[in-house]
């Protein structure tokens, strides 16, 4: 018998875990950053997913779009792509340099930067004790995190040294600059480590923008029903046995569930099918119609038709493409 999923597992009972399963960095680009002011990077690599933590000093992140962030020493912020944004001790500093999809840096007029702000292992900037130093991690591929928890969150999110403390950043700043055999894979876990505490953070607040399913759970009726999609996607659901096993009708299920989740009960069930299949296509080598089997399609194909009409690609290419 085959071992159920284990996002699937990793969510009963809690839906946060669910969500924030989903880091697995694969040769993050890594870097501590030594700057003195001015200094302003643009960032267009268009990377999933990247943190910045702020070990001295201070910075402004500041999207082209939406709100800029002051980080202070102690600080985070965290930018999901692909939009670009800037990263300065100033919102009036002009780019001194971009940084480019696979970590290519060039000038602002395209000229390759060719190493000469590297500053040693996996160090780069201006000078080693330069008056602002941040540690810098980013997922490279999409693949390395969930699509569902890239869904929950805004283009900039920010914490600061006030509401958290994290006791990973000494170790992350030790082991930066350290080159020695199987580093890579330290820096990759220390930054799964860095990113699901600093979300667990975030969403503790009690102003968190959590997905509407999320703040749906504390409902009893819709909670309940979400918890059974979740613990039992696999399961041939329908909204009439959903509706029995919470007490209510067909009507006042579909009606609630849409109200506060956004999306009828059938499609939310869809889509999380969908989001375990993805990351389970990234994260194993089962074939397509164990897959199937385990998030609830009774065939390949049916999976692979609603995969390529949510996705826009094939569930082949989106397991090649995170490869």
């Amino acid at each position: 018998m085959d071992a159920p999923p284990r996002s699937n597992m990793l969510t009963r009972g809690d839906p946060l875990a669910g969500l924030l399963e989903g880091p697995r960095a694969r040769g993050a680009f890594m870097i501590r950053a030594c700057f003195d002011p001015p200094w302003c990077v643009r960032v267009e690599d268009r990377a999933p997913l990247t943190i910045m933590l702020v070990v001295r000093g201070d910075a402004w992140v500041v999207p082209d779009g939406g709100e800029r962030v002051r980080l202070k020493a102690g600080d985070l912020a965290i930018a999901r792509g692909p939009d670009p944004y800037l990263c300065a001790d100033d919102p009036g500093t002009a780019p001194q340099a971009v940084i480019l999809p696979g970590g290519e840096c060039t000038y602002p007029d395209g000229r390759s930067l060719k190493g000469q702000w590297d500053l040693g292992v996996r160090s780069w900037g201006d000078r080693l004790d330069g008056s602002t130093v941040l540690l810098i991690g980013t997922y490279m591929m999409q693949g390395e995190i969930s699509g569902r928890l890239l869904d929950a969150l805004p283009p900039i999110l920010s914490l600061t040294s006030d509401v958290w403390e994290c006791p990973l950043t000494p170790i992350l700043a030790e082991e930066m600059v350290r080159d020695e055999p199987g580093q890579e894979v330290v820096l990759d876990r220390l930054l799964d480590l860095l990113m699901i505490a600093a979300l667990r953070a975030w969403f503790s607040r009690p102003q968190a923008a959590a997905p509407a399913w999320y703040q749906a759970l504390a409902d009893p009726v819709v909670g309940r029903v979400l918890r059974l999609l979740q613990d039992d996607p696999a399961h041939p659901w329908t909204v009439a046995t959903l509706a029995a096993k919470a007490g209510v009708s067909r009507a006042a299920l579909a009606r609630r569930f849409s109200e506060l989740v956004g999306e009828p009960p059938m499609t939310y069930l869809t889509g999380w099918r969908l989001a375990l299949a993805a990351d389970r296509l990234v994260e194993t080598d089962d074939t397509l119609d164990s897959i199937a089997r385990h998030v609830g399609y009774g065939s390949a194909f049916a999976l692979s038709s609603a995969f390529k009409r949510v996705y826009g690609v094939s569930p082949q290419e989106h397991r090649t493409r995170a490869a």
